[in-house]
């Protein structure tokens, strides 16, 4: 008589097993991740599994140093994002919504690839070839030296590129592709976890650039155990709307490289195009100005980007006021109004208040904070902000505001783009006092009355 199979249960987070069901996982301490699944007894098959590496101790100053040797593509913006350039032996982690582009964007790098003489092998366990060669003919890229194969089955693929020895491997997607010797389906965590850690020894081992497709849960996050971000050299995220032909790619995580990088692409017919200056897509061109909008001069990485942030705000007819935001965290929304209302006098428990950011952006920059409480306060006294002014600094509870990282740079960028008003926080270089378009203000009040925006 077969033995019944042990029951287990797994977060689906961390990966943390337990022999019973806990609300709460012991591990990362997440309420409902726990799910059901059989016990993950991994066969050892010595026939396939690669060697471990072995390495001995050395004195670190002693280690010779390399050259560092990058894979660079005609694209700017996604070299930018990887950190100049792929480098060899990497593993990298690309994640995003279903349909937002990242198989489209790895076989438009993958073809140039293997153009320009490298060995390139795109591994598919979603598409069949046919439907590979169909979109590729769509974004009329060269297939001639580029090698694909349909495998979900690990231990062949790795076969495979060890007979091979590629230069660039795509596995398109993790969730799919699975181990024979561990006993539970494609996508579960053990699975994910031991099938990323096959490629991170084979990326070491042979100098092989790996790049992983990954799908993400509904809320937004990499699906698969949270480890796997902490196992790969580099991880990806492809941003934007179903509706909007414009995609970020933002970096999360880089150790060959700067980390909260962006670079933004634009989705045609014909495939991806870089968009080369950001700044000009964010800001709208208006014939007419509008009361409640302003631009900022944010920072993402290494790159100052100017931004539209717009705000709208009605008499509420319920008890609480409602407070909405897009692209910014409610909770500093939330901060903004209170500074305003006691620092400013400006009257907002009886207005709904909703906050946007345009082209689907998502700022985090504390800078922002200033541009953020003036285009409330313009849109609380419906009087436009005049065009051509960027506002610039972080608001302190005390409604002072506080000077904010590379100044120097925002503002370089603020002046090649033709704005005549930069509002900045008191205490600037004497480089920058010399543009008299150099607005210096101490508080949030000195800002909004500079600009008329308080009622006398």
């Amino acid at each position: 008589m077969a033995k019944k199979p042990k029951i287990n249960y797994f977060c689906t987070d961390c990966g943390t097993e337990a022999v019973v069901w806990m609300g709460r996982c012991p591990g990362c301490q997440n309420y409902g991740t726990m799910v059901e699944g059989l016990d993950k007894k991994v066969k050892k098959n010595t026939n396939r599994q690669i060697a471990p590496m072995r390495s001995e101790i050395q004195v670190l100053k002693d280690i010779p140093k390399h050259e560092e040797n990058r894979m660079h593509t005609s694209m700017g913006e996604f070299n930018l994002v990887v950190g100049g350039g792929l480098v060899r032996g990497s593993l990298t982690l690309l994640g995003g919504e279903p349909g937002i582009g990242k198989s489209t964007l790895l076989l438009q790098v993958a073809a140039e690839f293997a153009q320009s003489g490298k060995k390139v092998l795109y591994v598919s366990g979603e598409e069949s070839p046919y439907q590979v060669k169909l979109r590729a003919e769509r974004l009329q890229v060269s297939t001639a030296d580029l090698l694909f194969f349909a495998e979900t089955d690990v231990d062949v693929i790795v076969d495979e590129v060890k007979r091979m020895q590629p230069d660039f491997l795509i596995i398109d997607s993790i969730q799919t592709v699975y181990l024979e010797a561990i006993q539970s389906a494609p996508g579960s965590v053990t699975q994910i976890r031991e099938c990323t850690a096959q490629f991170m020894r084979l990326a070491k081992q042979l100098n092989v650039t790996i790049f992983l497709v990954g799908h993400v849960t509904k809320d937004g996050a990499i699906a698969g155990p949270k480890i796997l971000e902490h196992m790969v050299d580099t991880v990806l995220y492809f941003e934007g709307e179903q509706q909007n032909s414009f995609r970020i790619l933002r970096t999360v995580k880089n150790r060959f490289g700067s980390t909260n990088e962006i670079g933004v692409f634009d989705m045609r017919a014909e495939g991806l195009v870089e968009v080369t200056n950001p700044s000009e897509l964010f800001l709208e061109k208006r014939d007419q100005n509008y009361s409640g909008i302003c631009v900022c001069a944010t920072l993402e990485g290494t790159r100052p980007l100017l931004i539209e942030i717009q705000s709208l705000l009605s008499p509420t007819y319920f008890g609480n006021p409602r407070r909405t935001s897009t692209g910014v965290e409610h909770n500093r929304l939330a901060l903004i109004l209170a500074v305003l209302e006691k620092r400013a006098g400006i009257l907002l428990q009886n207005q709904d208040v909703f906050l946007k950011v345009v082209a689907g952006m998502r700022i985090d920059d504390p800078a922002a904070d200033l541009a953020i409480a003036t285009c409330i306060a313009s849109g609380n006294l419906e009087r436009a902000i005049p065009l051509g002014v960027v506002m610039i600094g972080e608001v302190g509870l005390t409604g002072e505001i506080r000077r904010v990282t590379r100044l120097e740079e925002r503002v370089s960028e603020c002046l090649k783009l033709g704005f005549k008003q930069v509002f900045v926080p008191k205490g600037i270089s004497k480089q920058l006092a010399k543009h008299s378009e150099v607005i210096e203000v101490a508080t949030i009040r000195d800002a909004l009355s500079t600009l008329d925006l308080i009622r006398k």
